[in-house]
């Protein structure tokens, strides 16, 4: 069969597809959390404040039938908005109607407006947790702050899955695997929309890259769609989402937010989606396209759905008809939120405490213990009393990462500040930075003429610029970064701007880290050698509307060389090193290595090389390499934590609590040894065509099926205590498998455990189908010395997969092995069961 599925298969597929789903629903089984009750994966709307049924209906076509042309076509775009709250997209109402105007924003860590909102920590942190009822608490701190900021649609949560190491927004994503993502998307959905808030989930579908992110044409078989990307989607439609919002680039030739397959065929015709589509930023291509294809509303403006779609209803080409389906599909999800009412529910007032916490929760429960060798890690006895806060984002907070995911916290502390906090007065805590990220004054008198360019002040509507030179004494490497405030100013040297404006999003969206100053200041950097010699400076600055402020500093190679060696002389001084890593990944662009950037290797290599009781955390957004690893003590991968990162990766390093976070996403062991090493057509694609050549074998079901070993497997997380995994049962049950088996914490103290299910091949499929598959998981915590048995449901959908040929989902009958234990690669227990039809 062709790699891409046809056209007319895409659509005929999907009127089986409902049918063929099975007593199992769409949505996975999603197993509970310790001490947390389960949550059923039937389809669970929020309340319908605005009424149900009939007088729902009629309400809505009540408002359908006085609405004139062009307020309903005002209904489908966006607008300026007459009183902006920094959000991503504003749609005005009708007030003659009682229709309120919607108000839309960026939200996948925190609801992204110009107020401080609660900063969570990254999806992919919460999904380290394998928790589903975490991920509940964590929509719901969504659900809340948004409508208490003003916002009625969330667009969150993301739903594709983490294909690529290399993703600019891989942060975003909860897991790699299609099971585990789809749990959690079902979940937040239900979060954010139990507190009366729309969540609009994004982005449909495919959409794993930056580059190339408005064109790209993803070239994909229908059983992989299926078996992968769509399981988070389908789940997020089976929780009821209101919204869903269509991606950028094509799929299989066709531009998703025109995708009548997808959009019609698909999501309303098999998954029975019964709200809105509207397209990512700009993603609308077209206007009789788009439209008849089942997109529903533009955004932010109205290129499409504005004036040109009043032009094509009035010439023909759109019918009326198609106009109202999109304005009534719009009407109807905002009456079931209750937006319609008479008397709408008020705002909630934002409870900034109960977001905090739960931030802490989460940035807790995902953080995850990748090495802990010669026990240095927790810090406790003398470990704890000599202590070497070591890196930039030990001494300065780093939240979150850039583009949409970047939320301003009302606060957020220093690690260095919560870990003196937690070893106390009686300890010794030292800091070096290690790694200077916002630069060092240029000296006053290196220019000739000299010029002050550390604080120069640029008043409103006046230019200003000055231009010189500097003469070096010997080669060097230097970055130079402006830090300004206002229109960003010019600097060129010797003739090339140093910072241009770039393409695309990339412009829009500079990192969470790298791209703000501690004290506000929008930063760019460039990195460029020089020779010795002479060099002409020239910086221009304009004040605009309100002044601003600019600096200009850099970084050499002696500074760079000072600040390490300030670091091991740090190291050298104390009994034990926590080394805060970076990696400031963002939307708009994606990672040019997996390596750490800047010096942070030589760094880590140095700083190990001192003192080999050296904890590295890092602040990464996805799998990086780790060429030093083995000379360090203890590696904790925190991701972007979110505001209350500092006290919860204090609460891990101190034992204060088990590091429950197990990986989510396969770390490989060096750039060579991944899905798309010398496979361009797999990423980033050639000649705008991108092929998911690697079929169903997504994320660690590729390392299986290639028997390449990774450096950290999916599942991977290590703990401050041991376990053992005892007496495996599995039998029949309800049409899937019920499997049983025992867990036994063997340490001294409390610890918290992810019990890992995989399931292998049914050898009476002639399809393509993974070595092993997660099938099920669950957290649990345990005493010293405590046991527990666990009990797994597979149900019939777990058990299946996808038949292009008859455009269903097909039980996998025969014998099957079923694994047990604590990740992909550590399956103590194993077992066999014959699956049977009827």
């Amino acid at each position: 069969m062709s790699e891409a599925v046809s056209r007319r298969s895409a659509i005929r597929l999907l009127a089986a597809a409902g049918a063929a789903l099975g007593a199992a629903g769409c949505a996975p089984t999603v197993p509970a959390g310790a001490g947390r009750a389960a949550t059923p994966a039937a389809a669970a709307p929020p309340p319908a404040a605005g009424g149900a049924g009939a007088d729902a209906a009629h309400r809505v076509e009540s408002l359908l039938g006085r609405l004139t042309p062009a307020e309903k076509t005002a209904l489908l775009h966006g607008a300026r908005d007459p009183a902006p709250l920094g959000q991503s997209g504003y749609v005005p109402g009708v007030p003659r109607l009682g229709i309120p105007p919607l108000r839309f924003a960026d939200g996948p860590a925190g609801v992204r407006v110009a107020k401080p909102a609660t900063a969570l920590p990254a999806p992919v942190l919460l999904a380290s947790a394998f928790d589903p009822s975490l991920a509940r608490a964590y929509g719901r701190v969504l659900g809340r702050e948004g409508r208490a900021l003003g916002v009625d649609v969330l667009l969150a949560p993301t739903a594709n899955l983490i294909r690529t190491p290399y993703a600019g927004r891989n942060a975003e994503a909860f897991a790699e695997d299609p099971r585990l993502t789809a749990d959690l998307v079902a979940e937040v959905v239900r979060g954010i929309q139990d507190e009366g808030l729309v969540a609009a989930v994004g982005h449909f579908a495919l959409y794993h890259q930056e580059q190339g992110r408005d064109t790209i044409d993803a070239v994909v078989s229908e059983q992989t769609m299926h078996e992968t990307e769509l399981r988070g989607f389908e789940a997020a439609v089976a929780a009821g989402a209101g919204a869903v919002t269509a991606a950028y680039h094509k799929v299989n030739g066709v531009y998703a937010a025109e995708d009548r397959a997808l959009l019609d065929g698909l999501l309303r015709g098999a998954w029975g989606f019964d709200g809105w589509v509207l397209c990512d930023r700009d993603a609308a291509r077209s206007t009789v396209a788009a439209i008849g294809a089942g997109l529903d509303m533009e955004l932010p403006g109205g290129t499409r759905f504005g004036r040109p779609l009043g032009e094509a209803v009035r010439g023909g080409s759109v019918s009326q008809t198609t106009v109202d389906l999109a304005v009534h599909r719009i009407l109807a999800a905002m009456d079931r939120f209750g937006l319609l009412a008479d008397h709408p529910a008020p705002r909630p007032a934002r409870d900034a405490p109960a977001g905090a916490r739960t931030a802490r929760d989460v940035a807790v429960a995902g953080a995850v213990l990748l090495r802990n060798e010669r026990a240095t890690l927790p810090l406790a006895g003398v470990a704890a009393r000599s202590i070497a806060v070591i890196g930039p984002t030990g001494l300065a907070p780093f939240v979150s990462g850039g583009g949409s995911a970047h939320v301003v916290p009302d606060a957020a502390a220093a690690p260095l500040a919560a870990i003196r906090r937690r070893a106390g007065s009686a300890a010794a805590v030292r800091s070096a930075v290690g790694e200077d990220l916002y630069g060092r004054p240029l000296p006053p008198t290196l220019l000739t003429p000299p010029a002050d360019l550390d604080d120069r002040a640029v008043d409103a509507e006046r230019d200003w610029s000055h231009e010189g030179v500097f003469t070096l004494p010997a080669d060097d490497e230097w970055t130079l970064l402006v830090h300004y405030t206002g229109q960003r100013p010019g600097v060129r040297l010797d003739g090339e701007e140093l910072f241009p404006v770039r393409p695309g999003a990339a412009e829009q969206f500079a990192g969470g880290l790298l791209g703000t100053a501690p004290d506000g200041l929008a930063v760019r950097r460039r990195t460029l050698p020089l020779k010795a010699g002479p060099h002409r400076l020239a910086v221009t600055a304009r004040g605009g509307p309100r002044g601003q402020r600019l600096r200009l500093r850099h970084t050499t190679r002696a500074t760079r060389a000072a600040d390490l060696a300030e670091a091991v002389t740090a190291a050298k001084a104390v009994r034990s090193v926590v080394l805060f890593a970076y990696e400031d990944a963002t939307e708009g662009a994606d990672r040019t290595s997996l390596a750490l950037p800047g010096g942070q290797n030589a760094l880590i290599e140095a700083v190990a090389a001192a003192n080999p009781r050296t904890t590295v955390v890092l602040n990464t957004s996805s799998a990086t390499t780790m060429p030093w690893l083995a000379r360090t003590g203890a590696v904790l991968q925190t991701y972007y934590p979110g505001q209350e990162g500092a006290a919860a990766t204090a609460d891990v390093l101190f034992g204060d609590a088990d590091p429950g976070g197990r990986l989510t996403q396969t770390f490989p062991a060096d750039e060579r040894a991944t899905p798309f090493a010398g496979n361009p057509l797999r990423y980033p694609g050639v000649g705008g065509r991108q092929e998911y050549s690697e079929g169903v074998h997504v994320g660690h079901r590729w390392y299986d099926a290639q028997r390449v070993a990774p450096l950290f497997p999916f599942g991977h997380g290590l703990s401050y205590t041991s376990w053992a995994y005892e007496k495996l049962l599995v039998r029949p049950e309800h049409g899937g498998l019920r499997v049983e088996f025992t867990v036994r914490n063997t340490g001294r103290r409390k610890g918290t455990e992810v019990a890992q299910v995989y399931l292998g091949p049914s050898p009476e499929l002639k399809l393509d189908q993974p070595v092993r598959a997660l099938a099920g998981y669950r957290r649990l915590a345990l005493a010293a010395g405590a046991a527990q048995r666990i009990s797994v449901h597979l149900d019939p959908r777990a058990l299946s997969s996808w038949d292009p040929e008859q455009h269903a989902w097909v039980l996998g009958t025969g014998s099957r092995e079923v694994w047990a234990g604590r990740s992909s690669r550590e399956l103590p227990l194993r077992a066999k069961a014959v699956v049977r039809s009827g």
